[in-house]
């Protein structure tokens, strides 16, 4: 093990701009609005391209319902997944939002439901909308992670890798830096593991394949099943920050829920949609 000394220490601020000791312009709260941006963005190549049946209106709706099923699906996600027992004893800790909570799962409960919603709405197939959402998905990840990262939260194991780091957080207040151990950066392997590879990943089975329009639903669940793995490994670095679930970490174990959704959604094929000319798509 290298001299405590020799590994960095945390010390970013969680402010890019404060104002008072909990009020201030957060880099969280800018990853969600980078995500947003850019899935925004996105959409609307898609639709430029034909990939998506959405108008411009469309689009502009479909992202406020994905910003409210995000954010409040996080939200109660990570008090109904990780802190229950907080809905009982403090309710009102929900509202809490400065002091930080969000669950990813629950987050893609609060994303289905705003589908459901946005489809009986643009009377659009689930499927459809389902896949455009999946391939721009891991864009919020990527910056969410990036900001847990500097937030100094979700550290990882103890660890004596060259390139862990010394989270002040992650041991009681007032430990002298030299007393307390290095970990890994786990939320960095989440960025690149949940974020950019799978980014990559959903682009290009969005750009080679023809599934968006021969197999709607099909990008969906290879994506829901990708994201099951690649949280599993990245799990195995990660301190867990809950009780476990049979000998599971709480973020392997709902992912086996993503991986059940996932070959739901492989495996029960699609209704393919009309081609732009009204002919059906070649295979």
């Amino acid at each position: 093990m290298l001299p405590l000394l020799t590994y960095w220490v945390h010390d970013l601020s969680p402010f890019l701009i404060r104002f008072t000791e909990t009020m201030g312009i957060r880099y969280y709260g800018l990853a969600y609005l980078a995500g947003f941006a850019v899935a925004w963005v996105l959409l609307r190549s898609y639709a430029k391209r034909g990939f998506a049946r959405l108008t411009a209106e469309q689009t502009g709706d479909l992202m406020t319902a994905m910003v409210i099923g995000v954010l409040a699906g996080g939200r109660l996600g990570y008090f109904f997944l990780y802190q229950p027992e907080a809905l009982l004893t403090s309710p009102l800790s929900v509202f809490s939002v400065w002091d930080g909570g969000m669950a990813s799962h629950g987050g893609f409960i609060g994303v289905a439901l705003a589908l459901a919603w946005s489809s009986s709405e643009f009377r659009l197939p689930w499927r459809h909308l389902a896949d455009l959402i999946a391939s721009t998905a891991s864009v919020g990840i990527f910056f969410g992670r990036l900001a847990n990262f500097i937030n100094g939260e979700l550290w990882g194991k103890v660890s004596t890798v060259p390139w862990a780091v010394i989270f002040p957080a992650s041991a009681p207040e007032g430990t002298p830096v030299t007393l307390i151990t290095p970990r890994h950066p786990s939320q960095l392997y989440a960025a690149a593991l949940e974020g950019l590879l799978l980014l990559t990943f959903a682009q290009s089975l969005l750009w080679k394949t023809n599934w968006i329009r021969r197999a709607p639903g099909r990008l969906t669940g290879v994506y829901l099943l990708a994201y099951a793995v690649v949280r599993a490994i990245g799990e195995i670095y990660r301190e867990p920050d809950a009780g476990l679930i049979l000998g599971l970490s709480r973020g392997t174990f709902y992912s086996i829920f993503m991986i059940f959704g996932g070959l739901a959604l492989c495996l029960i094929p699609g209704r393919p949609l009309p081609a732009p000319t009204g002919e059906e798509p070649q295979n």
